[in-house]
């Protein structure tokens, strides 16, 4: 009788996402051979060949929602406490992304896989919950950060949403993990052009400089006023969230890395970490001007960033932060769709790799381009409160960040599923520290929103 062979498999139920990461596989290993006498080029190719979930990971959290908090940080308080604050948040999300990178390499399997095989159904489905509640908040806000940025054009909101959506589509076509990565790569790094616009701004460096160095002042009114407290989970909220944690992990492995990529992987982290850090930091610069001049620009979902801006930094400037907003929204609407698919994908049982094609994996990309155009629909609703949505979508983040923090802890301290590879004991002072700082946050987020009075809101 004559064998049976699966579908989209080549034989011996060896699939297309087989080949195509043998290939991947075999290319960084080719890297690590060429003799000794190599050029700098040639000494970098492995890690050019490793890199992407890290720095992907970070800028895309750098979105929509992000730099807008930034933003308004920056016009609402100028760079004196939180230009050092943005950058402890960032070295605090590398502490936890680092974790996902050894998880992947080491199991080669997803975060929402793991947590089910670990914890079991009950607190799988927490988990996801948890998660899908914050993916699709954090989706819409993504699609308002294109509709602003394009608006500052004079784009319709159905033509940038739309446009949006066709080109997270665009990207799928290729069936391959590597071709996806190197195409989001390439528009993370437009991120940077909240840089310029950060100069032409003509920041006072000296105060820049101060302000890393003494961190200080405190915001006007102390730490605990409504509004103060808000913006500060917003800008946590703007680099630790849950939904990098299941993305990067997953995409570590989708793209094949071993538990010998784990040096490459780190380093992958943390230039996303500086690159993220500098272009948040950048965006709160640009905006800082704002604050002496006496401008307010309250309404986020018509770009009125870029528009109150013109004034101050001049045309080419505005353009540049609008430009910026529409790369960071588009980004993270390509990203985190993504890692939703993936977390599905995990849990379920199904087929979810970026390697594989449409017929094989229908419903993985089913859930990534539905969660996209789910939230791109719901932008376009008419009155839809979406200045409100953009700010609270980074504080909800925080708030569900610890739960999400408690299972990647115990993760990676079971020497079962980590081997030589668990936690060492900086590492736990490290993310034990940023959960009861999260922790401490959130229940502060709660107290003076409930009892506003108390301290003078």
């Amino acid at each position: 009788m004559k064998a049976t062979v699966p579908r989209g498999s080549i034989g011996n139920g060896i699939t297309h996402e087989d080949i195509d990461r043998a290939a991947d596989r075999l290319a960084v290993e080719q890297a690590r051979r060429t003799d000794a006498q190599r050029t700098l080029f040639q000494r970098l190719r492995p890690l050019w060949l490793l890199i992407g979930p890290g720095i992907l990971v970070f800028i895309g959290e750098n979105d929509a929602p992000s730099m807008l908090s930034y933003a308004a940080t920056g016009a609402k308080y100028g760079i004196g406490f939180f230009v050092p604050f943005i950058l402890v948040t960032f070295l605090a999300g590398f502490v936890v992304q680092e974790m996902t990178v050894r998880l992947g390499a080491v199991t080669h399997r997803g975060h929402a896989e793991l947590i089910f095989d670990r914890f079991g159904p009950f607190w799988g489905r927490f988990a996801m919950v948890d998660l899908v509640i914050g993916y699709f908040l954090t989706l819409v806000t993504e699609f308002i950060g294109v509709r602003a940025g394009l608006g500052f054009f004079g784009v319709p909101p159905l033509i940038a949403v739309g446009g949006a959506m066709l080109l997270v589509f665009g990207v799928l076509l290729s069936h391959r993990y590597w071709t996806w990565e190197r195409i989001t790569l390439g528009l993370a790094f437009f991120n940077a052009l909240f840089v310029p616009a950060a100069l032409l701004a003509h920041p006072r460096w000296g105060v820049i400089g101060h302000a890393l160095l003494t961190w200080s002042p405190l915001p006007p009114g102390g730490i605990f006023k409504p509004d103060t407290i808000m913006l500060i989970m917003a800008n946590i909220g703007a680099t630790v969230t849950p939904w990098m944690l299941f993305f990067q992990q997953s995409a570590v492995v989708d793209k094949g890395l071993q538990a010998r990529d784990i040096k490459a992987g780190r380093a992958d982290t943390m230039l996303g970490t500086l690159l993220a850090a500098t272009f948040g930091i950048a965006a709160l610069v640009a905006t800082a001007p704002l604050l002496t001049h006496g401008i307010k620009a309250d309404d986020f979902q018509a770009a009125q960033f870029a528009q109150a801006l013109q004034p101050v930094i001049g045309r080419v400037g505005a353009t540049l932060f609008a430009l910026g907003i529409f790369e960071a929204g588009l980004l993270a609407a390509m990203t985190i769709s993504t890692s939703s698919a993936y977390a599905f994908g995990e849990v379920l049982h199904m087929p979810h790799s970026l390697n594989q094609p449409f017929w094989e994996a229908w419903p993985f990309y089913l859930i990534l381009l539905g969660s996209a155009f789910a939230a791109g629909a719901l932008v376009l609703i008419p009155n839809a409160p979406l200045t409100y949505i953009v700010l609270m979508v980074n504080v909800i983040a925080v708030l569900a960040m610890p739960p999400a923090l408690l299972f990647l802890i115990i993760l990676v301290n079971d020497p079962e599923i980590m081997g030589s590879h668990v936690n060492g004991r900086w590492a736990n002072i490290g993310v034990i520290t940023v959960t009861a700082l999260l922790i401490f946050a959130g229940l502060a987020y709660g107290i003076i929103t409930v009892f506003p009075s108390l301290f003078g809101g």
